[in-house]
């Protein structure tokens, strides 16, 4: 079973979609935010991390970038969300290290066609 990371700081989005991610298979674990998401990372080795990008503690940004840093973590794919995207925000969350970029409300089947393929790519 493929596992998944939610790093989202609000807990509304973070159960909705690990309860959608879960009917589709999904182990999935949560993180509160960034700082938590990047010790998840490390220790539980995820296969995709699916990564908030406006938390207050840690920004998706700097998060993004310290996992790609770290050479434990360097391989994991992932999936930037944010809800306030605007011109150039995809291209700021592949130059900080994300594998893939997605949009708020999330609609759902894109975001998985997106996770199967990176997970498949990885594996």
């Amino acid at each position: 079973m493929k596992r998944i990371l939610i790093v989202e700081d609000n807990e509304m989005n973070r159960d909705a979609l690990s309860r959608r991610l879960a009917r589709r298979g999904f182990d999935v674990v949560l993180a509160a935010n960034g700082f938590d998401g990047i010790a998840m990372a490390q220790s539980l080795q995820p296969n995709l991390i699916l990564l908030d990008l406006g938390m207050a503690d840690l920004d998706g940004w700097e998060c993004a970038r310290r996992l790609k840093a770290d050479r434990s973590t360097t391989s994991i794919p992932i999936v930037a969300l944010t809800a306030h995207a605007m011109a150039g925000s995809r291209e700021q969350a592949l130059e900080a290290g994300c594998d893939e970029f997605d949009t708020k409300p999330i609609a759902f089947d894109r975001l998985v066609a997106k996770i199967d393929l990176l997970i498949a790519v990885e594996a």
